[in-house]
């Protein structure tokens, strides 16, 4: 059967198991994971960094799902009970939550590797032909199918999904080494002098954190692995660097069928990437779609009125100018410009809210001024308060990054953080 078949896809997605690694620290985002790991992070106007996997899955025909969670998961945790408790059990569908509870040994997770061989249990009662290993980490949509044919075609035991990114930037990747095949050659996990891919002499290929195994083959290395006490047990720093000699490992690159283009892909694990990304969405066309109807991504939200905007006094207009607002937000006499709000914010008059991402359930007081910043949910912004225009009062009182962009969360008010608004 041809592999543009719809028909041959559908089996293999049907025959594969994706398990989303979603127990990451996220510790560069520093404050904005002090209660939530990192998948759980707000992107977007309404959603959560987690929402991008799981919706590739189901968009891609893939409806067994596990999710692997472990630092501060209790807020991922409520969004995947709340938001992703529709698939259909009796059909063979379902989205396992599989928290770190020491099922092999005495240990949490330790590391990507051991994280799935604590659930090999779980694995091979669902006995699927290839297991889909996913990041719960980044922002981007993609067909799983693709990549699935991918690596049937290629007779590989293990292939690496895998994007371009600058020589620079390499150095915060896994990076592969690879023929013209795309065989992968080397790999080697954040290099100081990262090697270009052939053809290129200013990009290197990167793992996206995406690999498909043949189910036969991960069990025996993952077990391999378990038993080796030298072994850090991650795919990156142990499980690719021993395969790659003896089995066929082969990257995947991540382009667009119809352009050749890399599509749409970040990670948001620093806090002036996960500023800059959610700033990319006010663009009038941004190159992220969120508003496409054949790739739609999943969320839970609450039911909430549309946006509201008050007052067109002259001096006190509610208004939002090439900006993100969310339902249930109320714009009252203020200003909201290049700026992306989630649900429930409420911005009071006589204020201005400048190219800045506010998380949900913020209050911003009267008379305040806000420019390139962060605030975390549920932060209430006294009245006459001033971010973004003195960087050293700000870093007397909030973080300030290397980029000038200001995160303000509640404990930098001096305002006790409820746990229900994780």
């Amino acid at each position: 059967m041809n592999s543009d078949d719809p028909r041959y896809l559908s089996q293999m997605t049907r025959n594969t198991l994706a398990l989303v690694l979603a127990g990451g620290r996220g510790s560069r985002l520093h404050e904005l994971t002090q209660t939530r790991a990192k998948p759980a992070v707000f992107f977007g106007g309404k959603y959560r960094i987690i929402d991008f996997p799981l919706s590739n899955c189901i968009n891609s025909g893939i409806r067994r799902i596990g999710v692997l969670t472990q630092y501060k998961a209790h807020s991922l945790i409520r969004h995947l009970v709340e938001g992703w408790s529709f698939l259909q059990r009796d059909l063979g569908e379902s989205i396992e939550i599989l928290p770190a509870s020491q099922r092999t040994t005495g240990d949490w997770y330790k590391g990507t590797a051991d994280a799935i061989f604590q659930n090999l249990d779980i694995v091979r009662a669902l006995l699927p032909k290839y297991v889909l290993v996913l990041s719960g980490d980044h922002i981007y949509k993609m067909d799983y199918g693709p990549l699935l044919a991918y690596h049937e075609e290629k007779g590989a035991e293990m292939t690496v999904a895998c994007v371009g990114v600058s020589l620079k930037d390499a150095r915060d990747f896994g990076v592969m080494s690879v023929a013209e095949d795309f065989r992968v050659l080397s790999f080697d996990e954040k290099p100081a002098e990262p090697r270009p891919m052939p053809g290129s002499t200013d990009i290197a290929l990167a793992s996206m954190g995406n690999y498909v195994f043949n189910t036969d083959f991960l069990f025996r290395k993952l077990e391999e692995d378990a038993a080796d006490i030298a072994s850090s047990h991650d795919f990156g720093h142990d499980i690719i660097p021993s395969i790659i000699s003896d089995h066929p490992v082969f990257a995947y690159p991540f382009l667009d069928d119809e352009t050749g283009r890399q599509p749409y892909w970040r990670d948001v694990g620093t806090l002036d990437a996960f500023w800059e990304a959610n700033m990319e969405l006010v663009a009038v066309e941004p190159e992220l779609n969120l508003y496409d109807r054949d790739w739609p991504i999943r969320t839970y939200h609450l039911q909430l009125p549309s946006a509201k905007f008050v007052f067109r006094d002259s001096g006190r207009t509610g208004q939002a100018l090439d900006s993100v607002v969310s339902a249930g937000c109320v714009i009252s006499g203020s200003a909201v410009v290049d700026s992306l709000l989630f649900s429930n914010v409420r911005v009071h008059s006589y204020s201005e809210v400048n190219a800045s991402v506010l998380l949900p359930e913020v209050e911003v007081g009267r008379n305040c001024r806000i420019n390139r910043a962060v605030i975390d949910r549920g932060c209430q912004i006294p009245s006459g308060t001033i971010i973004g225009e003195d960087p050293d009062a700000d870093a007397r009182h909030f973080r300030v990054t290397e980029r000038g962009i200001v995160l303000v969360t509640a404990a930098m008010l001096g305002q006790a953080a409820r746990a229900s608004l994780a």
